[in-house]
């Protein structure tokens, strides 16, 4: 297959994914299906500079550069390879190995690409679907405390003094009983409504911590909403640490707050309970940024871009003038030290 045909169908396939419709499942395949056109639209891309002259191959090396700056590690060897050579191709002396360089760099900056997208993609969809299952969860607690209210009763009975030992006042999430006779069960006293107060009153925390959250949100060129979905999280997180706070509450795990005096205290409680879910999902936060930040920046080289260069120079058996660097400002090579090559080109072991 010729390298026109090889475009032409990877053209096409990027044109059946761009009009492909997914209908319900666009939420999920549609992400996907956005990278298959810009996916076979970068490889069309590559094929293309196999065929454009060297005039317009050397117009886009410094483009090239950019982008294989942006997705390749400082210290990758086609990365230092194409900074040494980009002076000399820019300047009209590019040889058949700078545009197979240059195709070769192309084509790891755009996979390096693909593999960024893929991986904040992955992530959105992790974070959607543990959306859905907490809330999933949370909306079967509701269910499950509205048809059997005395189960997952969240009623608390308050200490009270010697001069009513003969009465109780018992505290639900959604009423206040007083002057219970002594011996009454609380948790015959719940109401269908307990649970699914206490989630909203999570809700209502957890809302307060999303809003806080805004300030750390930075925009992205990422077509994924990750901060987005990293902060729908919070709220049915926020609903389930709300219920299980109280029932922690109401088991006496927290000493001091095994007995809750007031509707309002309990209701207070299960507000400061979902917003408490902060600690936790704000590990999320910090991953989700973490994983846009890497789109469009390497890790760090774990050797000198210098060292890099040199090394390469020696293995292809070239000898390095002592102190020459050959480095641009911005720390990478530009030249392939021509000059001071020059001179020792023709010098033998023994010269």
């Amino acid at each position: 297959m010729t390298l026109v045909e090889g475009m032409r169908g990877h053209l096409e396939r990027a044109r059946s994914a761009a009009d492909e419709d997914f209908g319900w499942r666009r939420l999920w395949s549609g992400s996907a299906a956005r990278e298959g056109v810009w996916s076979n639209v970068r490889s069309a891309e590559v094929m293309l500079l196999q065929l454009v002259s060297d005039e317009e191959a050397a117009g886009r090396a410094s483009e090239v550069m950019a982008l294989v700056k942006r997705h390749l590690d400082t210290d990758d060897p086609r990365r230092v390879r194409l900074a040494r050579r980009l002076r000399p191709i820019v300047a009209g002396s590019m040889t058949p190995s700078d545009r197979d360089l240059m195709v070769r760099a192309l084509d790891a900056a755009y996979n390096a690409l693909d593999d960024e997208l893929a991986r904040v993609r992955s992530l959105r969809n992790i974070l959607w679907t543990a959306t859905f299952l907490v809330l999933l969860g949370v909306t079967g607690l509701a269910l499950y405390g509205w048809f059997s209210p005395g189960s997952l009763s969240l009623c608390f009975t308050p200490q009270t003094g010697p001069s009513a030992s003969d009465r109780i006042t018992v505290v639900c999430p959604t009423a206040e009983h007083h002057n219970v006779p002594a011996g009454t069960d609380a948790s015959s006293l719940a109401k269908s409504r307990d649970i699914l107060t206490v989630e909203i009153a999570g809700l209502a925390g957890a809302a307060l911590t999303v809003i806080a959250s805004l300030r750390r949100i930075r925009g992205t060129d990422s077509p994924y909403m990750l901060p987005l979905a990293s902060a729908v999280l919070k709220f049915p997180t926020g609903a389930l640490s709300a219920f299980l706070g109280l029932l922690l509450i109401r088991g006496a795990f927290v000493p001091g707050l095994s007995d809750l005096d007031s509707r309002a205290q309990v209701l207070g409680w299960a507000a400061a309970f979902g917003a408490a879910q902060h600690l936790v999902t704000r590990l999320v936060d910090d991953r989700a940024q973490m994983t846009l930040s890497e789109v469009g920046r390497p890790t760090d080289a774990a050797t000198d871009p210098e060292r890099a260069a040199v090394k390469e120079i020696a293995a292809e058996g070239e000898p390095v003038a002592p102190g020459a660097t050959g480095r641009s400002g911005n720390g990478e090579y530009e030249g392939p030290l021509e000059e001071e090559r020059a001179g020792e080109s023709g010098r033998g072991p023994g010269a």
